[in-house]
């Protein structure tokens, strides 16, 4: 069975986007950076949610050919494109860059992905992640807290029909005091 993982920059607050959508206190560092291009390098299948593969989509695909563009954010920008991807969405009718669009139940498609062959799926996108959290899908939280407030937004966790206990993996710091912590599910 494949490994679901679920990990996204948030507030210490708890949110991956404030108020508004804003997720410009959310820039990582290089190193930080580094951390999640290496994830995406370690990943098989990546599956987002609606907002989040606007987002991505709106910056990825060429975001190795924009000046000042670093060595990791073309590095990025190309295994982002060649990487395969699942959107779960009702609205969108057409997706790129190596993308399959799923507008039927998500956790049905999720639980089927996962029983397959094949490496790690990180899941992106709150509503997304939430329905797999509630169904009991997830088997590893990469948390980046960053040292700042918002206030509201996206929370990064959505309301639990039960508790889910977790182990502490990892735990490492990066410049700008964020702090990332891994968690797996207890099973």
């Amino acid at each position: 069975m494949r490994k679901l993982i679920y990990g996204m920059n948030l507030s210490l607050d708890g949110y991956i986007a404030g108020p508004g959508d804003d997720i410009g206190w959310s820039v990582p560092s290089d190193e930080l950076f580094q951390f999640w291009s290496d994830q995406l390098r370690a990943t098989d299948l990546t599956l987002y949610g609606r907002k989040l593969w606007r987002t991505m989509s709106s910056y990825w695909p060429t975001g190795d050919q924009r000046p000042g563009a670093t060595p990791a954010e073309i590095e990025f920008a190309r295994r982002w494109r060649e990487m395969a991807k699942v959107v779960f969405s009702s609205t969108i009718e057409e997706v790129d860059w190596n993308t399959r669009l799923v507008s039927g139940d998500a956790v049905a498609e999720i639980t089927r992905l996962k029983a397959g062959d094949g490496g790690p799926i990180d899941i992106g996108g709150a509503t997304l992640a939430g329905a797999a959290m509630r169904a009991g899908l997830i088997d590893e939280y990469l948390i980046a807290a960053h040292p700042v407030l918002v206030g509201g937004g996206t929370p990064f966790f959505g309301a639990l029909d039960s508790r889910v206990r977790l182990n502490l993996v990892e735990t490492r710091t990066f410049p700008g005091g964020v702090v990332l912590t891994r968690y797996e599910t207890r099973r």
